[in-house]
């Protein structure tokens, strides 16, 4: 069992203004990529996810030696890297919606200032791990939250080992 000193955190980061650029798989498989990596460097825990069409959210947790902090930076501008290079090799015409023109940057992907909550309480975790898993059907993306894809409740509900990153809330 690995150590850490930071409490688990629901974490959500919004696509820029709010576009639906994670509604292909291949985007969504960066996404799963990138947390799968975290979780093989035993740099975090990721208990619960969803992937919508323009955001994300998860609850996850830093492990010993990483900042919270950190990982969401590394997790974000990875895949931003990542979804760009795939908009400018393939996707020009869209790619240009998320130009920006910043003093630090050409192109951005996220939001700025994602949300992360420490989940201190079982009560507060569990609430949080029902409102991702209800989010696919009051998205009206399936009516029944097994039949989505992208997120943890077949884990949970069917035991689908499918999502090898994610550890078992109940397992620690």
């Amino acid at each position: 069992m690995e150590i850490t000193e930071h409490y688990p955190e629901f974490f959500t980061a919004t696509i820029l203004e709010w576009k639906p650029l994670l509604k292909p798989d291949k985007y969504k498989d960066i996404i799963v990529d990138s947390l799968t990596y975290l979780v093989k460097e035993k740099r975090v825990k990721v208990y619960a996810f969803v992937i919508m069409s323009n955001h994300i959210h998860l609850i996850w947790q830093s492990l010993s030696g990483y900042e919270p902090k950190e990982n969401q930076l590394s997790f974000m501008k990875y895949t931003a890297q990542m979804l760009l290079m795939d908009l400018r090799n393939n996707h020009r015409a869209v790619m240009e919606k998320f130009r920006v023109d910043l003093k630090d940057r050409k192109y951005q992907i996220w939001e700025r200032n994602p949300l992360s909550v420490e989940l201190r309480q079982p009560d507060v975790f569990n609430q949080k791990m029902e409102y991702i898993h209800s989010n696919p059907v009051r998205a009206g993306l399936c009516l029944l939250a097994v039949d989505y894809l992208f997120f943890s409740d077949s884990f949970y509900e069917k035991l689908d080992s499918r999502w090898g990153f994610i550890s078992h809330h109940l397992a620690e």
